[in-house]
């Protein structure tokens, strides 16, 4: 395997690490907080509305939101640690 080849499979593989994260985190608050813990999140109110309901309505897009913003960030880092940056 020749050198750009091994420089270019550390970056793929540091990028799914970083998907694989952000994935299990908006997975987490959708599905987790939205769905398995409404019950429990119910109790506590934001605006009026229960935070079971507000997570499943809105929280998780807003999460997923700013989880695109700091993939953002987290690929303009790794491009410039693997020099792919312009």
């Amino acid at each position: 395997m020749s050198e750009k080849q091994k420089h270019a499979t550390a970056y793929w593989r540091e990028n799914l690490k970083y998907l694989l994260i952000l994935l299990s985190i908006w997975f987490a608050v959708s599905y987790g907080a939205g769905i398995i813990f409404k019950d429990a999140l119910n109790e506590i109110k934001i605006g009026g509305f229960p935070l079971g309901f507000w997570f499943a309505q809105q929280g998780s897009i807003y999460v997923f939101v700013i989880l695109i913003f700091v993939y953002v960030r987290l690929m303009n880092k790794l491009d410039k640690k693997f020099g792919f940056d312009e």
